[in-house]
């Protein structure tokens, strides 16, 4: 596939220099022509056929320049290399151009009166130094051009190989996130096994739901918020089975919420925080509230559980540390996260993102 939109590439670009030395050598014409009717006073009895001539030996030996161009490789070299080599290409096939005009010229009995005076080699010269500024003219116009495509070519590597970098640190991240969910939840199952088997296969069941759900999320940047919350439901009746009612939870979603893209695993990972470091460490159990909705034209979602940072408002944490780095590899300064103590007994997890749609999503 990328060899096929290579070689197109590089087909379209042939096609475009052709285009341009057409285009060119009939400007070149034109221009001659507009001067001579408009200007000169004094008329040549073959202005044209010399004219027409000039441009087709401009046309070959232009591409000739370009042949040997491209077969010295000369835009890998340092750019001192290069003026050195162009300016010694444009005085060669300027004085090649004069030479094989004037001798055509002189053949064909197309020679202006006023030329015939002077030597072969004086003539060339003489015509050389006029071909030398416009092959300068065409190599300017063709560097600029390949300069120019060259910085875009570079620009491109870079945005291609940060997406890769990007791209690479998220499958970091989540190939992380799984492992630390599943241990986690195995430890709940296994306090099952014994206790109460017939909880604990109901337990197998919802880890089955939740890891065909993680899978399906490893395919892509975002997923929506509904599919979000349905894996987070599933690790919460997990969860339940172990806390029973010490586990309260509360939903309040806004159904304009529910189509958004978020990072996968990103909410079950700030519930499975609450539930390890809020609920679980509460005698009496706690509750967990789970809001979304708009803010400010971003879009809000809020973990609360029942709990106190003891007055630690930064907390270390693999999950917390996860949920801020996605962030912002995904959205950059545009969306934010923190945690922090409300009402004396909560703690609250807020992230703000960018209402989005443009990412890509499962």
């Amino acid at each position: 596939m990328l060899a096929g939109l290579s070689l197109l590439h590089m087909k379209n670009r042939v096609k475009g220099y052709w285009w341009c030395q057409v285009v060119g050598w009939s400007a070149y014409v034109l221009v001659y022509i507009f001067f001579y009717v408009t200007i000169s006073s004094r008329r040549y009895d073959f202005f044209y056929d010399v004219l027409f001539l000039d441009a087709l030996l401009g046309f070959a030996f232009t591409h000739l320049m370009r042949y040997l161009y491209k077969v010295t490789n000369l835009l890998s070299l340092f750019i001192r290399y290069q003026i050195l080599f162009v300016v010694a290409a444009t005085l060669f096939f300027a004085f090649a151009w004069a030479f094989t005009t004037v001798f055509l010229e002189s053949s064909l009995g197309w020679e202006m009166e006023q030329m015939q005076q002077y030597s072969l080699m004086n003539k060339t010269i003489r015509t050389s130094l006029g071909f030398f500024l416009i092959l300068a003219i065409w190599n300017l116009i063709y560097f600029s051009y390949h300069f120019v495509l060259k910085s875009r070519q570079e620009q491109l590597d870079r945005m291609r190989l940060q997406g890769m970098v990007k791209e690479l640190e998220l499958k970091t991240i989540k190939a992380h996130i799984n492992p630390h969910f599943i241990f986690n939840a195995l430890n709940s199952i296994r306090a099952l096994v014994d206790e109460n088997p017939g909880r604990a296969r109901t337990a197998i069941t919802e880890l089955s739901n939740i890891l065909r759900s993680s899978m399906q999320a490893e395919k892509a940047e975002t997923t929506p918020l509904e599919k979000e919350l349905n894996i987070v439901k599933d690790y919460l009746a997990l969860e339940h089975i172990r806390f029973e009612d010490r586990l309260q939870v509360e939903y309040e979603i806004d159904e304009d919420t529910l189509d958004l893209p978020v990072p996968p695993m990103m909410l079950q990972t700030l519930v499975e925080n609450a539930i390890k470091h809020g609920i679980s460490k509460q005698k009496d159990g706690g509750s967990i509230r789970i809001i979304s909705d708009f803010r400010n034209d971003k879009h809000e979602l809020i973990v609360q559980n029942t709990g106190k940072l003891n007055g630690n408002t930064n907390p270390d944490g693999f999950g917390l540390a996860s949920t801020r780095n996605r962030l912002k590899l995904l959205y950059g300064s545009k969306a934010s996260f923190q945690i922090s103590d409300k009402n004396g007994s909560l703690v609250e997890a807020k992230v703000l993102m960018p209402v989005e749609h443009s990412l890509k999503t499962i």
